[in-house]
């Protein structure tokens, strides 16, 4: 099974979306980042595309419909199949609730975890009573780190998260913008084992990736 990791920029359509799956073939699944389909219009596009190309799609979309009293709109977790039906929707876990589920979905046989962006921090207590293995879990992440200390907070949380549940965890950030508009942004994306070790760790590398989960190996899209 191949998975390719992308770090677009973020945009309102899904160009570069579009491209990645046309121009490698051989792909079966692409993580893309949080919020990276902007509103139900581009999620729409995103599940024909899906269909088209035959591919799985694991990122996340902005919920511009559901009324939120702090947001104008509401970050949500998706997993689009092959077939372009979505197979995991829900909303992001806010910061003081447990970890919201769906969180595992069990899709033909590949059992995948998912956590949307600070759920990494939910993760390890998420998942305690989950009584059976993952091939993965998803991490799409919103936007690059603000600081190498928070860079380095999320890599370990996921290292800890490998271990515990005996699975490989790969995660992914857009290459621009920051967190709340700060200005400073470490773009952001990983693929730890089963053992917690790393597969690969990028810093402000923004080359979109392809991991081979049967054999660990790592080429550049």
């Amino acid at each position: 099974m191949k998975i390719l990791i992308g770090q677009p920029k973020k945009e309102h359509e899904i160009e570069q979306l579009k491209n990645e799956i046309k121009i490698n073939k051989g792909i079966d699944i692409v993580l893309y980042p949080e919020g990276y389909l902007t509103n139900e219009k581009t999620l729409e596009y995103a599940c024909d595309l899906a269909k088209k190309y035959s591919k799985t799609i694991i990122t996340g979309y902005l919920d511009t419909i559901t009324p939120n009293p702090n947001s104008s709109v509401t970050n949500r977790a998706v997993i689009i199949n092959q077939f372009g039906e979505k197979i995991l929707d829900r909303a992001k876990t806010p910061i003081n609730e447990n970890l919201y589920s769906p969180s595992v979905i069990d899709y033909n046989g590949i059992k995948i975890g998912y956590l949307l962006c600070r759920e990494i921090l939910k993760g390890l207590d998420g998942f305690k009573n989950l009584n059976t293995c993952l091939n993965f879990i998803s991490h799409p992440i919103g936007v690059g780190m603000f600081s190498d200390d928070q860079f380095e907070q999320w890599i370990n949380e996921a290292k800890t998260i490998a271990k515990t549940y005996k699975t490989m965890i790969i995660g992914t950030s857009h290459a621009d913008g920051s967190y709340r508009n700060c200005g400073v942004s470490l773009p952001i994306s990983y693929c730890i084992d089963s053992n917690g070790e790393s597969i690969f760790i990028s810093k402000s590398d923004v080359r979109s990736r392809i991991v081979d989960l049967n054999t660990k190996e790592v080429v550049f899209a």
